[in-house]
């Protein structure tokens, strides 16, 4: 069956398209521009690189038509089965990768959250501690407008997940969620904190306004969460990656909520950390006990996915922070163009 043909009224909820930054994202681009099929070499995503600028952003863009689209882009591109065949080609280009790094990943739930569950001792590698420590503001600045492709659709991708659980891990996984949209009050939704966070430095808090700026690491990131979260297969390794964001979140958000207010950055961005401490806390004990416990308990074959979610995070969690260390430790943004200076 041929894809359906675009509407009289294409959407204009969504952010700006960007530029493509090589074949396959191009091909992307000029796709959902022209309403035509992506164009593109043989072999080009074998040969892609998959932890590059070309098949992050080309990825990225294909999964933001599951959430909130383009502007002047076709709502009806969402299922059009020319570019779902590109996605799942990168898709699995992507996810061989990632197996291949995580080949020696711990296999069992135990095992991969236990180095997550005890702070260290030495914290020099830790990014938050750093911008605790010795930030400045203009790096708090970077930081959050890289961090802003996820927050401002926070806890978003993880609802997938609800209608493949069942029982307990449902039940509970709906609780956390209830928190992370505002517990019914629009004001108090995280991504509307975040983008009070951004306006207090001097940010557009637009969504989607600083994809352009993003380098792959970032997109990474946000890339394996619509990945699992897309993918019914991948219900375990979602409900380990939200594990995994939960149980590391308290520290890290105290610690930054510390350089919010040390550099001055306003109360609504040290708000937005400090909301996060005492929640995550909380949201950690009930993710480890009733929806990893509950999932496990109807399915416990399930448990290496659970361990794989949370061990890829880290892992591009710390290749993101790699990338912002080396870039600040030269003096230079971490962006792909700098931010203009307050």
């Amino acid at each position: 069956m041929p894809p359906p043909a675009p509407s009289a009224t294409a959407t204009a909820a969504g952010p700006r398209l960007v530029e493509g930054r090589g074949e396959l994202s191009r091909s992307v681009t000029q796709a959902l521009r022209s309403g035509q099929a992506p164009a593109y070499a043989p072999g080009t995503v074998l040969k892609a690189d998959p932890w590059g600028e070309d098949l992050q952003l080309a990825l990225y863009l294909l999964y933001e038509l599951h959430y909130r689209g383009f502007d002047d882009v076709d709502d009806a591109r969402e299922w059009d089965p020319d570019l779902l065949r590109l996605r799942a080609a990168m898709e699995a280009r992507f996810l061989h990768a990632l197996r291949i790094e995580l080949s020696e990943a711990p296999r069992s739930v135990d095992e991969a959250f236990a180095p997550l569950l005890l702070e260290p001792v030495d914290l020099s590698d830790s990014l938050s501690h750093r911008l605790e420590t010795d930030g400045e503001l203009w790096q708090l600045r970077e930081y959050a407008a890289l961090r802003s492709l996820y927050h401002l659709k926070e806890a978003d991708p993880h609802v997938w997940v609800i209608p493949r659980l069942s029982g307990r891990a449902k039940a509970a996984m709906v609780a956390i969620e209830y928190d992370e949209f505002g517990a019914g009050r629009a004001e108090r939704i995280h991504a509307r904190l975040f983008a009070d966070l951004m306006s207090d430095l001097a940010l557009d808090p637009a969504y989607g306004h600083y994809l352009d700026h993003a380098p792959a690491p970032v997109l990474a990131t946000v890339n394996l969460m619509s990945l699992f979260g897309l993918h019914r297969a991948s219900r375990g390794a979602l409900v380990g990656h939200f594990a995994c964001v939960e149980v590391t979140s308290s520290p890290g958000s105290r610690r930054l909520a510390k350089a919010m207010r040390r550099c001055g950055a306003g109360p609504a961005a040290e708000h937005f950390y400090a909301e996060h401490v005492e929640a995550d806390a909380v949201h950690e004990q009930v993710v480890r006990r009733d929806v990893i416990g509950g999932l496990l308990a109807d399915e416990p074959d399930l448990e290496a996915d659970v361990a794989f979610g949370c061990a890829a995070t880290v892992l591009l969690e710390d290749r993101l922070a790699d990338h912002l260390r080396e870039a600040w430790d030269g003096g230079r943004s971490a962006l792909r163009a700098p931010l203009p200076r307050t």
